[in-house]
């Protein structure tokens, strides 16, 4: 047989092509860089799997549960050219080479293309942590194989999450409501939130009072006072007893601080008074020096919490950003829990570092950082600026443009601050005091503090300063001192002038709500999931409608509030944090060899060393109360029901209300939120709702009656259509089989009621049958035009407008819908049409130039709500996005998306042509 030539071409993969494009640049002449696309391959949906395998152990989830939970992997219908593709090129070359990303992701896609592809040449697998030329010279010279164990834990990941969300989720969709999901992850981070608020819900204020007085030294002979050097200082303490502040209550209201002074309005205004003639006092004066050291090098979790509160980045935004600045050789690899820098980063940082503040501004020695990540094989550098030598932003300002270059400056600043010297400089707190001379509080020894902090040395806050999050002091302002900079020079005994006396109300303030920053936060602190997947975490939880935004806020739903309840009983293990946690730590010890990915799942499925699995305790739930799980108590008698159409409030029925009673029923407004709903509210939506249903009377041309309704959307009007009669089912037409046999009589096909929303101006107390008859003959036909086109007028969710054909016009008011004539509507149309009617409506968004079409992208208001287009292609805007912060990025990804996805298929095409899971390279 004749030996194949060496042709001396080397074939290299990677997973984007804006990361082979950059590779490209340095490998030189005998490399071919393309990409696969992300994985290649997949677990299809069980209803895809071929049909002699349904039955099998392998119907339920296209995972082998009866043999080592070995997955049923498809080629993906989009990757099929894409395979064929890259097998045609390892044809013609003689080595493989696989520089997919270094972790558990990039190593399954580098595992999947080598079970696929099938090479008969040597392979080679290389990771790099930033697309340099020096760091792929690197690579080149430290070629391994396929890691097992990373790939173990990746297809253990896997399969655990399709364990747990195809068991758990049908239970929610039978008692919540369908179309909703359970996730390892996603399921606690909605229980994060969704705890949170009931926090905020039980949370009671307290008021408490407390002065602040501005002070200057007494200087002999001038005369102001001394008060061009005031300060201001706080009460701290009265009688020698602390004033409480609101770090002394409990969440109920209740004082916590023992031997604490509580001082209302009254008392806080004598003492003021009291004050005013008193003889103040320096008592004590403490100095310490002050230091501050910088914050570690980015890692995934601290550059999504940064970004979010520095440049309001959501964390999938962040994610996409960083993603595209490592592909183009920007950035180093943007998934890492390490906090640790490689030598020439150091070397890089403070050369950069002394060259722009100079050399006082770097330590004698290099600062170093300990990684976080658990597990070393996956130990990545901490995220910084690619290269030995790093590009100040300015060098890089006319390469990137927008939120890549703000997003590097970022990096770039928090890198070499890394690698600065401390800030320095000096913290002064002083006590000072006087005793009340007149009015009620005589005789009361009223101690006031104050400090002040100086900067001698700014260091590295030349550079860089972290941001943080809001906590509960900053709105309560009751620290029970003041904080701010230089004070003037005091000394113990030194007598003081009191130039103001101010009292202060303050009332505590419930937990703050997380936002994207403080959940990643959170998330990351308990050891829940991966930092690499929070954004796409996030992302599910909004898409999936548990949480949406207000300003930086997220605000839980109701129908989360039901998700959480259900699991929290039936599955509480599931939605546990230190359980979530521990299995995090077990997918660790996968990746590391320790222990098998197999064994483990069937431990977790199955049960084992006396705990029960998964498929245990779904089989053993027994009766779920619905009703139960789906109800919220918010005042004695008023319930909170989640229901079909949304939540609402109800008035549940005595025991012994006559059968059939309706329970008085009242909406809740879409934009309130949860903690928001109190008792107070509830009542005074219970008193302000109007009847659920009124009768209006009969249609008399077709004799049904016609009601109106409170809907969740609204009041509206429609007819009750009877079902057919026994009687009526018996005189319908018999049918025959050819044999002569009758058939069973047809169900006679559902009419559908003729159904209208009532005008703003009406009401479902007000409206007459009248009324609702002509809102129900809606459309009105006016006439024709000289072309013979009917033109019609009818209401719809933007108002009244005129319709011909495809062209529609606005019009101006409800009322004009009966008024309106023939020839008012051809003088309409005869006008040249601006979009919205007789004025043009705005886009509600712009993002300039799609980088695919070369189009214009809007945001634009249509009739299912907003929606993203290029004038091609056409994407309704996320329900959990506000307008205000959707950003180019994500429109310029969702237009991917909805064009990757090509035009709807009319039937879902079964996947194949897979190869089974583990065959060959395990």
């Amino acid at each position: 047989m004749a030996t194949k030539a060496r042709s001396g071409k080397k074939l290299v993969i990677v997973e984007s092509p804006a990361k082979s494009k950059t590779i490209a640049q340095y490998l030189g002449e005998g490399f071919e860089v393309d990409a696969s696309m992300g994985h290649i391959r997949d677990l299809p949906q069980p209803s895809d799997l071929p049909a002699e395998l349904k039955k099998s152990s392998l119907g339920k989830f296209a995972v082998d549960i009866e043999h080592n939970f070995e997955p049923y992997y498809v080629v993906s219908p989009d990757k099929k050219k894409k395979v064929a593709e890259l097998k045609a090129k390892l044809k013609d070359a003689d080595e493989l080479f696989l520089a997919t990303d270094g972790d558990r992701e990039g190593e399954a896609i580098a595992w999947h293309l080598l079970e696929v592809l099938k090479p008969k040449v040597p392979v080679h697998r290389l990771t790099f942590p930033e697309i340099t030329k020096e760091a792929i010279q690197r690579a080149m010279a430290e070629l391994r194989d396929v890691d097992e164990s990373l790939v173990d834990a990746q297809e253990t990941r896997r399969v655990l999450d399709r364990l747990y969300g195809y068991e758990i989720s049908p239970v929610l969709w039978r008692k919540v409501a369908g179309g909703l999901s359970a996730g390892r992850v996603q399921s606690v981070a909605t229980r994060l939130v969704v705890e949170r608020e009931r926090e905020r819900m039980a949370f009671r204020a307290a008021d408490y009072w407390d002065l602040t007085a501005t002070l200057a030294p007494q200087a002999a002979g001038t005369d102001d006072g001394g008060a061009g050097q005031r300060f201001q200082a706080r009460l701290a303490a009265v009688d020698g007893k602390k004033v409480a502040s609101g770090r002394d209550f409990d969440d109920r209201g209740n004082l916590t601080a023992r031997n604490a002074v509580l001082l209302d309005e009254v008392a806080a205004r004598a003492l003021a008074a009291g004050l005013e003639d008193a003889a103040f006092s320096v008592r004590s004066v403490e100095e310490k020096p002050y230091t501050r050291r910088p914050a570690a090098p980015f890692t995934t979790s601290t550059l999504q919490q940064e970004a979010a509160r520095k440049l309001r980045f959501s964390a999938r935004v962040t994610m996409q950003v960083a993603q595209r600045l490592y592909e183009n050789g920007y950035i180093t690899y943007m998934r890492t829990d390490s906090t640790a820098l490689s030598d020439q980063a150091v070397g890089a940082a403070r050369r950069q570092a002394s060259e722009l503040y100079g050399p006082d501004y770097i330590p004698q020695r290099p600062r170093v950082y300990a990684s976080k990540a658990k597990n070393a094989q996956e130990a990545h550098e901490a995220i910084r600026p690619a290269g030995d030598s790093f590009r100040t932003p300015a060098q890089v300002a006319k390469e990137l443009r927008g939120d890549e270059f703000r997003l590097y400056e970022l990096i770039w600043k928090r890198t070499v601050a890394s690698q600065m010297e401390d800030a320095k400089g000096s913290t002064a707190t002083v006590r000072l005091g006087a005793v009340a001379t007149s009015g009620e509080a005589a005789g009361r020894d009223a101690e006031f503090s104050a400090s002040g902090t100086v900067i001698t040395f700014r260091g590295f806050l030349a550079a860089y300063e972290e941001g943080r999050d809001e906590v509960r002091e900053d709105t309560e302002n009751g620290s029970g001192g003041t904080d701010g900079g230089r004070l003037p020079a005091l000394s113990k005994g030194q007598p003081l002038e009191a130039l103001e006396l101010a009292p202060n109300g303050h009332q505590t303030s419930p937990p703050p709500r997380y936002t994207e920053a403080s959940l990643v936060k959170t998330l990351e602190e308990r050891g829940i999931g991966r930092p690499s997947t929070y954004a796409a975490t996030i992302s599910t939880i909004m898409d999936r409608g548990y949480v949406r935004t207000r300003g930086n806020a997220l605000v839980p739903s109701w129908i989360a509030f039901s998700v959480v309840r259900l699991l929290e009983d039936y599955f509480h293990d599931y939605v546990d944090y230190d359980f979530t946690a521990e299995m995090e730590e077990d997918l660790d010890r996968i990746a590391a060899g320790q222990q098998a990915g197999a064994e483990w799942l069937s431990d977790f499925y199955f049960g084992g060393e006396g705990k029960p699995g998964l498929t245990t305790i779904v089989n053993g739930l027994g009766e779920i109360d619905a009703r139960l799980v789906n109800s919220v108590e918010i005042a004695p008698g008023i319930v909170l029901r989640v229901g079909k159409y949304g939540p609402y409030l109800e008035k549940p029925l005595p025991a012994d209300a006559p059968e059939g009673t309706v329970p008085e029923r009242a909406n809740v407004p879409e934009d309130l939120a949860p903690d928001e709903l109190t008792a107070e509210k509830a009542r005074e939506l219970m008193e302000s709702a109007g009847p659920d249903e009124r009768v209006l009377g009969t249609d008399p041309h077709t004799g049904h009656v016609v009601v109106a309704k409170n809907g969740r959307y609204g009041a509206y009007v429609t007819e009750v259509i009877a079902e057919p009669t026994p009687e009526q089912l018996a005189a319908q037409p018999v049918e025959y089989y050819k044999n002569g046999k009758p058939k069973p009589p047809k169900k006679p096909a559902k009419v559908k009621p003729r159904t209208a929303s009532l005008f703003k101006s009406m009401s479902v107390d007000t409206v007459t049958l009248d009324d609702a008859l002509k809102l129900m003959s809606l459309p009105r036909v006016l006439g024709k035009d000289e072309e013979g086109n009917v033109i019609t007028v009818q209401n719809g969710r933007f108002g009244p407008y005129l319709k011909k054909g495809t062209d529609s016009r606005s019009i101006g008011s409800e009322e004009e819908i009966f008024t309106i004539t023939l020839e008012d509507a051809l003088t309409i149309y005869a006008q040249p049409k601006t979009r919205g009617g007789r004025t043009a409506a705005a886009p509600l968004a712009e993002f300039g130039d799609d980088p695919e079409s070369g189009k214009p992208i809007v945001v634009k208001e249509g009739r299912f709500g907003p929606y993203i287009t290029d004038g091609v292609t056409n994407i309704t805007v996320p329900r959990a996005t506000a307008i205000e912060e959707l950003t180019r990025e994500r429109a310029v990804e969702l237009l991917a998306e909805k064009r990757a996805k090509g035009p709807v298929k009319r039937a879902p095409r079964r996947a194949g042509g897979g190869t089974r899971a583990k065959a060959g390279a395990k």
